[in-house]
């Protein structure tokens, strides 16, 4: 997040924290609630509003993968011509940036600015 936020000042940047880790009736329920709220099922951990342009990047670890959930996001995503990406470090979620068209105000991998 800060990385991002120095590389697009201007930007909006949401997290979204979608998972409910607890076991059980209170995780259902709270699953419940926010599903009747408007939850969607994959929705990605941060959204980045810029330059009159939406980046959506999934963040995962080095061995991480998508759930068929996050997948069908993604492909709902990039099939109305957004751009989505899945990042595993602060190169990553830039040169996404960048890969998107924004102007980013940090150094991405490969030396670009």
């Amino acid at each position: 997040m800060s990385a991002l936020r120095v590389a697009l000042p201007a930007a909006v940047i949401h997290h979204s924290p979608n998972e409910h880790r607890a076991g059980g009736a209170a995780a259902r329920r709270v699953q419940g609630i926010r599903s009747g709220m408007g939850l969607c099922r994959g929705w990605c951990d941060l959204v980045v509003l810029a330059q009159g342009r939406v980046l959506f990047l999934e963040v995962k670890g080095p061995r991480g993968r998508l759930s068929p959930a996050q997948e069908a996001f993604r492909d709902r995503v990039l099939a109305q011509g957004h751009h989505w990406a899945l990042v595993r470090s602060v190169d990553d979620a830039l040169e996404a940036a960048a890969s998107a068209g924004l102007v980013v105000r940090a150094r991405v991998a490969g030396g670009r600015t």
